[in-house]
């Protein structure tokens, strides 16, 4: 709980944004847990549509200057204001020391927003806490060091794979100017920033989680009729790491009298699949549906009878952690067939809460065509998924590690 007339300052990419309903999730029973927050938005909003969950969210919500040169009045008054905070020559010296060893426009307009945000920050404002390691955690680090405030960060999958071990570590130092904890969401994450923390016990391991209260119950699902299409549904951004080049791949090479329909709901720019899938012939059999709200995604996900979620680890090393989509499915008991990457088997265990294959074409259409030839097992598997995410993956555990530790943070 936040501390009586006090606000816990929250960075985050962007607000609102339909791929993260995680933190969406996370920032609303955080209020509802007692917490008063301010959002601080890096981005305006690019989305279209939003979830019903953002509109659940009173925080007021603040948006930094997305870059430099579009507000630079705004930029100068706050640097003005910074520069007679009492740690903003602490904070420039650690900024300048960053500089040097990444020497890129986003450094500079990092340092640039933080001087925004700590100079317009309410003087209640009792600490920060960043969503993602890399930039956010970046912005918050140098307001609150100029603020002379607590700060602390969430890291959750990119951001964890893709930010410089001289970063993260200096990020969880154990000092005056690192995070006073690292919340992550999954086991491998936890793991890898433990072994960077100089104090490993600053990184907590705290699963996002369900909120079974916003879904409906799983629906009465019969099994597909065998002369029936395979109606199949992939929900993930058009990015390298969601691996759905492969799925179409493998979709072509499934067998000859499999009647199948996909399905793909997410953003991104989706062009070159589109290419894809009509040089491989199977234009006629996919639905691309860009990017959907909640809703849409539960009705998609109620009407399916198999999620594919073919994720793998991109050329930057950039890679899912533990997609919430999984546990999505699992509560509208939708058979669930995915890659053994990253995170993924913390939740679904092969064989037993659906199945886990490689995520080269060749195995993903032999698990497509197993799954097809066997409904019963699947069903099955489905429901073991739904009884773990009840038991294990509901969202109030996490949220009171979470709220514990931000308590703490701002002495409340």
């Amino acid at each position: 709980m936040t501390p009586d007339g006090a606000r816990l300052a929250v960075v985050v990419k962007g607000w609102p944004r339909l791929s993260e309903t995680f933190i969406a999730q996370e920032l609303v029973a955080l209020e509802e847990a007692g917490h008063r927050l301010e959002l601080w938005s890096l981005r305006h909003p690019t989305d279209t549509k939003r979830h019903p969950l953002h509109g659940r969210l009173t925080a007021p919500v603040r948006y930094l200057p997305e870059y430099l040169y579009e507000e630079p009045d705004r930029v100068w008054r706050a640097r003005s204001v910074a520069q007679r905070l009492p740690g903003y020559a602490a904070a420039y010296a650690v900024w300048r020391a960053d500089l040097a060893r990444d020497r890129s426009p986003n450094r500079i307009r990092r340092f640039g927003q933080a001087c925004v945000l700590a100079a317009e920050m309410p003087p209640a404002t009792c600490g920060l806490y960043a969503h993602f390691l890399h930039t956010p955690a970046s912005v918050a680090r140098y307001a609150a060091i100029m603020r002379a405030l607590p700060w602390s960060v969430s890291a959750h999958a990119k951001d964890i794979w893709t930010t410089p071990d001289w970063e993260t570590r200096e990020k969880l130092a154990a000092d005056a100017h690192g995070a006073r904890f690292a919340a992550t969401c999954t086991a491998l994450g936890a793991a890898h920033l433990r072994g960077l923390a100089e104090d490993p016990a600053r990184v907590a391991l705290i699963y996002h989680g369900l909120d079974l209260a916003r879904f409906p119950p799983p629906p009465e699902r019969p099994l597909p009729a065998p002369a029936g299409p395979l109606h199949l549904l992939s929900v993930g951004r058009l990015v390298e790491k969601k691996g759905f080049d492969r799925l179409l791949d493998a979709l072509a090479l499934l067998p000859d009298g499999l009647d199948w329909r996909w399905t793909h709901i997410g953003g991104g720019s989706g062009a070159g699949l589109a290419a894809q899938a009509a040089a491989l012939g199977l234009s006629e059999r996919i639905d691309w549906r860009g990017a959907c709200d909640q809703p849409e995604v539960i009705a998609a996900m109620r009407a399916a009878d198999l999620l594919v979620l073919p994720s793998r680890v991109a050329s930057d090393g950039d890679r899912d952690g533990l997609p919430n989509v999984l546990m999505e499915a699992a509560s509208q008991k939708l058979p669930i067939l995915a890659t053994a990457v990253s995170a993924i088997p913390e939740f679904i265990k092969g064989g037993t809460h659906g199945v886990l294959t490689g995520d080269q074409p060749a195995e993903l259409a032999a698990a497509i065509a197993a799954i097809a030839g066997d409904p019963a097992r699947a069903a099955r598997r489905a429901e073991a998924a739904f009884d773990r995410l009840r038991a294990e993956f509901a969202m109030t555990p996490g949220i009171a590690r979470l709220s514990e530790r931000l308590t703490q943070m701002c002495g409340a």
